[in-house]
């Protein structure tokens, strides 16, 4: 086979490992450094950081990251892609700009391809007709129009090829795919059509088995006890082929494990109907390719099978749905399974008794088989009473946060372990996923030479 393309992805979600990057650039042969920093609630999260400062909205993480490996990546020609452009490219541009002006190590080219915001045209869309239907339930958005707080279509791959091909070293993008940020390179450095669609669908599969980084080399594995050096865990690597075959494995003298367990265990991922995968440059079929064991800590996948896309990007769209808040409380024996029930009887009963009922309350008894569903309670020598409220009226919240502390001295004897002060109300962000023709997003690739 030809020389395979080696793309390294460094970041899973934002706030995952900031050094596994810097490992990946640092330890090895790498073509591509990807960095995948959005999640649907995330969107929100920079839309509302927009809202309040004009140079926010974008993940910051990503410039704190070039800051460190600018150097590395420049010396070894290793081109990186990466969402961090969020809601704000514009404002990451400019960090970037800060940063490689600082350094003062050459031009460096960076790729920004937008249109994935679908916020600003919303009203426009909806005059349109289109009511925005909910994937699941078919229910139309309605009235939530009004509360809607970020709506980011998936886009194309293409786009990011593009951006390459003009010989962008960094490309920035907004709510591409996730596996997209790995098929984008394979796109450009095979010469891959957008009817090629068993290649696509490899370039899909093979992102889409490293796009939560170290989840295909050991990390969240149902047999942990088995991954070494979880401490030094290596990230995952795709040796991609202009075939479409490729290999997942990691750097040597790195921890964390890659086999066919561990791999399979992230194919399952988010995964919904196996035989129809849907992406925006293809429809993949999960249950046609194999994997096979190629040497230590390797698995080569190969017969990917891929069909036509659909005429749709999904969009994700996230709404304001109220508030909430929780409050927890360590409740020491002996008796506590049952002096935690008491206390939360307590504090629901005060409240009630002053005027307040919520949407919804939650009592939990953590270390009890909670979290499991467990019905079945021991009594312990400690537990975690956690109390949770939701409700559209943020006073009610607010007052739920007070009753928490005082039930430490005029409750029963041994409640101890409050911490961090009054819970706060907690603005709620509910997703709805919904569908939007293609020929309504319009995506640009800009280059800038910085």
């Amino acid at each position: 086979m030809d020389k395979p393309v080696l793309i390294g992805n460094g970041q899973g979600f934002w706030g995952d490992s900031i050094d596994a990057p810097v490992n990946l650039v640092r330890g090895g042969s790498l073509d591509y450094l990807t960095l995948d920093y959005l999640a649907e609630v995330t969107m929100s999260i920079l839309q509302r950081q927009k809202r309040k400062d004009s140079s926010r909205g974008y993940a910051t993480d990503f410039v704190e990251l070039i800051d460190r490996i600018l150097p590395d990546i420049l010396e070894q020609e290793i081109k990186v892609i990466a969402n961090a452009a969020g809601v704000n490219a514009e404002a990451c541009l400019s960090k970037l700009n800060e940063i490689i002006k600082k350094q003062n190590l050459g031009k460096v080219s960076v790729g920004i391809v937008e249109g994935d915001d679908l916020l600003p045209r919303l009203k426009e869309l909806a005059s349109k007709g289109y009511k925005f239907e909910h994937l699941d339930t078919g229910e139309p958005l309605g009235d939530r129009i009004q509360s809607i707080t970020a709506a980011n279509a998936y886009i194309s791959s293409f786009p990011l090829a593009e951006a390459l091909d003009r010989e962008a070293q960094i490309v920035l993008t907004g709510r591409a795919t996730d596996p997209g940020l790995v098929l984008a390179p394979m796109i450009f450095e095979f010469g891959w059509a957008e009817k090629d669609f068993d290649l696509l669908a490899a370039g899909t599969v093979a992102g889409h088995i490293v796009e939560c980084g170290a989840q295909a080399t050991g990390g969240n594995y149902s047999r942990w006890w088995e991954v070494p050096d979880y401490a030094n865990i290596g990230y995952p690597i795709v040796e991609a082929y202009p075939n479409g075959s490729f290999v997942i494995t990691k750097q040597k003298n790195t921890g964390g494990l890659i086999n066919i367990q561990s791999v399979s265990e992230q194919i399952l991922y988010e995964l919904g109907d196996p035989k129809n995968y849907i992406s925006p440059d293809v429809v993949v079929d999960f249950t046609s390719f194999r994997l096979e064991e190629d040497g230590d800590n390797r698995i080569k996948i190969d017969h990917v099978k891929g069909s036509l896309p659909t005429n749709y990007y999904k969009v994700s769209m996230a709404y304001h749905a109220g508030y909430k808040a929780t409050g927890e409380l360590t409740i020491s024996g002996p008796r506590a399974v049952e002096k935690a029930k008491k206390v939360a009887g307590i504090v629901w009963d005060r409240l009630k008794n002053a005027g307040y009922e919520y949407d919804e309350i939650k009592t939990e008894l953590l270390g009890t088989g909670a979290s499991q569903g467990v019905k079945e309670l021991y009594d312990l020598p400690e537990v975690v009473l956690r109390l949770s409220v939701r409700d559209e009226n943020r006073d009610k919240i607010t007052r739920f946060g007070k009753e928490i502390a005082p039930v430490i001295t005029n409750g029963p004897p041994g409640i101890t372990g409050f911490a961090g002060g009054r819970p706060k109300p907690q603005e709620i962000i509910a997703f709805w996923p919904t569908l939007i023709p293609k020929e309504e997003v319009s995506v640009t690739v800009r280059i800038e030479t910085i």
